[in-house]
């Protein structure tokens, strides 16, 4: 049995097995659509790869942020109410509630085996939080597995600079990427982009990286195909897992 699976549902969305547990990622299961964010308006261009009664029970969601629909949208959050543990910000507890478990930063719980640590995160420049709201990463680990990164929404190589100070030997790196932009920011990127992406795996040291939130909403800017490009250019290209939505990769 492999002792890491990661399947990849689309956008954020992915489910992670590992030391016997199912944990999900940034919920997302609704049809295309449109979503106001105040002015703005975000579109959703694909749903998922899995339909979320496709993936069974789940023991965790790890929710990067709640506040941008992207991230967290209808049907995601109604999936929610079926999993015994959210972790996510201290300001995703205070809006959805007892639902949440906040886990600030290099806080740990341990779920079964599985020691999950909140790491930062920064969702576009710095000095964007209060226009953009908190949000955060995950590192699982436990004795006799593999150590995964779960960036959340960070476009920031100075937090993964001080996630590999605490762990520097990450196995598998799950990458937001994308270059997401909107006039919220209008001069910077809100993700990685494929370039970052490529130096955020240099800078961990990660064995593999499973690129996810690169596709299926139209703020994107980047792709698959940059990110191929990306990390051939960084010579890191078999490092590189890029899954096509409902695809799974074990390690």
């Amino acid at each position: 049995m492999p002792a890491l699976t990661v399947r990849y549902v689309g956008g954020p969305t992915s489910v992670i097995e590992v030391g016997g547990l199912r944990l999900l990622t940034d919920p997302t299961f609704d049809a295309p659509g449109t979503y106001a964010v105040g002015t703005r308006t975000l579109v959703k261009t694909a749903g998922p790869g899995i339909a979320r009664a496709g993936i069974g029970p789940v023991d965790a969601v790890l929710l990067s942020h709640d506040q941008h629909p992207d991230n967290l949208d209808r049907a995601g959050r109604d999936a929610l109410d079926d999993v015994p543990l959210v972790l996510s910000t201290a300001a995703a507890r205070e809006r959805i509630g007892d639902r949440v478990t906040a886990l600030p930063a290099w806080e740990q719980v341990e779920v079964g085996g599985v020691r999950i640590t909140g790491v930062p995160a920064l969702h576009g420049p710095e000095g964007s939080e209060p226009v953009v709201g908190e949000v955060t990463g995950f590192v699982l680990a436990g004795d006799g597995l593999p150590t995964v990164y779960v960036s959340g929404d960070n476009a920031s190589l100075d937090r993964v600079r001080q996630i590999a100070g605490r762990f520097p030997d990450i196995d598998v790196a799950l990458l937001f990427a994308g270059a997401a932009r909107t006039p919220l920011v209008p001069d910077a990127p809100l993700t990685l982009t494929s370039e970052d992406a490529a130096e955020a795996a240099r800078i961990l040291g990660a064995r593999h990286v499973v690129p996810l939130h690169f596709e299926h909403w139209g703020h994107f800017t980047q792709d698959g195909s940059t990110l191929t490009a990306a990390f051939d250019a960084a010579g890191l290209s078999e490092r590189l897992r890029l899954l096509k939505p409902g695809e799974s990769t074990a390690f």
